[in-house]
């Protein structure tokens, strides 16, 4: 008779997302999934039409390790154009299977058995998970609604000799505000004497609606010779299920982050990669005119929730937009996220998940990278409430 044994779990507190719980439970009850965050319409033509192009030229099989040289040079052409500074497409830019697989290398290559990495709450949940695989102690620092603004004195205060890695996200999933230039200033200043690293997400940097446009670490002299930033071609192009992205780092960084790449998928679906090289070059419009595209439903749904009683919050970035239920319910965030899947027949996300504390404030996340009508039916049973 065969055992069967059951391994001791490097990450027993973790379950099935959040995200994947609400998306099932959607579409359980038929609800209007405002929750996972993904578009209900298509990429761009030209895009599709380049992949089947490659694909039937035979471009089938293993791209280079760190990305086919026509998509990093575009990406190198790309970056220079939005921060006017151009990092070496050769040894600064590395492809990679979405920009959850570059922010997993990145944590593997920099954070050792007993660094401490800090990140502001709420936080994306990949961040924590892969810092404790990595043998790290992730330490939190609350942000507070509805301005999420980092209290510098107390990012200083918890800086210490074990302190390895600072993870930020802008435009911030999922508050939806935005870093500005004097952050990347006050965290050079409270950095520039230890030895400690910054891993900057910025998947959502060309869905930014601040005055000044996206403040990226890359526009910072000091901080980007220390730092990797992460961008997301899903992001860009509304093809999240491609899962093609790519991180620029100092080449000291990024032969490190290679190193977990090779490793983890080694390279990225060829053909994908040579479309989007193709696109870059061809209609560098679309990104450009990506602010306006997600303002304007930004604005269709803030618009269509006028007469809700939910508290809107400011959007300053992302395809997000946060809800203050109070004067709807006192339920905490979770119960009443599935209480209205089950029972209104929209789907959305709790606040609370993404922080390691209690987060006692009544947020839910909306996203409104959606078609007008999803979003008009989705608004008509919220204004119910």
């Amino acid at each position: 008779m065969s055992s069967i044994y059951v391994p001791q779990s490097k990450l027993p507190a973790l379950g099935t997302t959040i995200f994947t719980q609400m998306s099932a439970l959607a579409q359980q009850h038929k609800a209007i999934n405002l929750s996972q965050g993904f578009p209900d319409f298509d990429g761009p033509e030209h895009l599709k039409a380049r992949l089947a192009y490659h694909v039937a030229q035979g471009s089938n099989q293993y791209a280079p390790m760190t990305g086919v040289p026509a998509l990093r040079a575009a990406i190198a052409d790309k970056t220079e154009q939005l921060y006017g500074w151009r990092p070496d497409q050769d040894q600064e830019v590395t492809v990679t299977a979405g920009a959850t697989e570059a922010l997993f290398a990145a944590i593997s290559a920099l954070v050792r058995a007993g660094d401490e990495v800090i990140c502001f709450d709420p936080s994306y949940d990949s961040y924590a998970p892969a810092v404790t695989l990595a043998g790290g102690v992730t330490r939190h620092i609350a942000l507070t609604p509805p301005s999420f603004r980092v209290d510098w004195a107390a990012f200083g205060a918890q800086l210490n000799d074990r302190t390895r890695l600072v993870i930020l996200n802008t435009p911030h999933n999922p508050s939806a505000t935005v870093w500005r230039d004097d952050d990347f200033a006050a965290l050079w200043q409270a950095i520039a004497g230890r030895e400690i690293y910054v891993l900057s997400d910025e998947v959502y940097e060309h869905i930014c609606f601040a005055a000044g446009g996206h403040a990226s670490v890359l526009t910072h002299p000091e901080l980007r010779q220390r730092a990797i930033a992460v961008s997301s071609f899903g992001k860009t192009y509304h093809m999240t299920g491609w899962k093609v992205g790519y991180c620029v780092a100092p080449a000291a960084l990024s032969a490190e982050v290679r190193k977990i790449h090779q490793y983890l998928t080694f390279a990225v679906n060829t053909p994908a990669q040579l479309a989007l090289a193709d696109m870059l070059r061809d209609e560098p419009q679309h990104w450009r005119q990506l602010p306006a595209f997600y303002r304007d439903r930004r604005d269709h749904l803030v618009q269509a929730l006028a007469p809700s009683r939910l508290e809107l919050l400011p959007c300053e970035g992302t395809y997000f937009l946060l809800a203050d239920y109070s004067a709807v319910s006192d339920m905490d965030d979770v119960a009443f996220c599935r209480w209205l899947t089950v029972n209104v027949g929209v789907a959305a996300i709790p606040l609370s998940v993404f922080c390691a504390e209690p987060f006692a404030h009544k947020l839910i996340r909306l996203c409104f990278a959606k078609q007008d009508a999803t979003l008009d039916a989705a608004a008509e049973r919220l204004c119910q409430l």
